[in-house]
């Protein structure tokens, strides 16, 4: 019968100091091959990034380093800040609208219905269609002169936009498509909404709640927290936007209305070969984005209600 109480004998707390280095060894030779694929394929771009955003280098040899010349360069670079324009004025546009859409299509789609698994599977479809499929379908729905919408809008009398030919209507066209495919987003609402207990509701209509009240002070507050992280993602997401816009407009046009901070970036670093240039404007991008993501999250403490709390 094995004593419970009995201290260990230094031989058994030497064994089991050899079984516990063995097991520590395997596990580290286990996770080798990714802990080598994280520090090739991570650590080392980040930091080399770092390094080459102060040099000049064309992308196979560094031929200067020129310290901050980079960063200074952007600033003086009007591309550069229309860029920027681009891309905060699209972010403006496109993160509320795919909020409000995507809570409003989710609050649909959790009604009772009959065909309520195919609605959600028709909303969840377009996610699936490839970037650069989708921009050759919208080409080609919001073409100027014979696209399916303008065709629609002239017969009801109205004169419709050129959409990518026109630099006030490019950007709300892209908005519009975004909107097609944001099926992931519905179905993180939809989650949301299912995980909120029904006795809130139950409990709201006996003190006469009525369906809006019972939204704005059941729903969305239990809601907050998939907000704050759509919100959180649809910012990220905006601001690195590439594949649609060099899909639809690789140089820009009209009057660099579809140049966004990635193309641009992009242009740089593999049009022009300016490799040191690109990494400054990645670097930049990456501490825009850790600003708003801070001041998101430092915010989120006033307006993100979780139910265990």
């Amino acid at each position: 019968m094995t004593n419970v109480g009995a201290v260990p004998t230094k031989k058994a707390k030497k064994r089991f100091g050899v079984v516990e280095k063995q097991q520590t060894l395997f596990g580290v030779l286990f996770a080798a091959p990714w802990i080598f694929g994280i520090l090739l394929f991570n650590v080392y771009p980040l930091f080399s990034s770092i390094f080459y955003s102060l040099t000049d280098f064309n992308g196979m040899r560094m031929t200067a380093w020129v310290g901050l010349e980079n960063y200074r360069m952007l600033f003086n670079d009007h591309v550069f800040w229309i860029s920027v324009r681009n891309t905060l004025e699209f972010a403006a546009i496109v993160v509320p609208i795919s909020l409000v859409f995507g809570v409003s299509t989710a609050m649909l789609l959790n009604l009772p219905s009959k065909f309520q698994g195919v609605y959600r599977v028709i909303a969840f479809l377009p996610t699936l269609v490839p970037g650069v499929a989708t921009a050759i379908i919208w080409q080609w729905i919001l073409n100027g002169q014979f696209g399916i919408v303008n065709f629609y809008l002239r017969e009801m009398g109205f004169n419709p936009p050129a959409w990518f030919g026109n630099p006030d209507w490019a950007r709300p066209a892209m908005s519009i498509i975004i909107q097609w495919g944001i099926g992931t987003t519905i179905l993180t609402y939809l989650a949301g909404l299912q995980d909120i207990p029904e006795q809130y509701y139950e409990a709201a209509k006996i003190d006469g709640a009525g369906v809006f009240s019972r939204f704005r002070n059941v729903t969305l507050p239990l809601l907050t927290p998939v907000l704050f992280f759509n919100l959180v993602m649809g910012i990220i997401n905006s601001v690195q936007m590439f594949v649609l816009p060099i899909m639809i407009s690789p140089d820009g046009t009209p009057a660099h209305s579809m140049t966004f901070y990635a193309v641009y970036l992009y242009r740089n670093a593999f049009s022009h070969l300016r490799m040191g240039f690109a990494n400054a404007m990645a670097w930049m991008m990456f501490v825009v984005i850790l600003l708003i993501t801070c001041f998101i999250f430092y915010t989120s403490k006033k307006w993100v209600h979780y139910m265990g709390d």
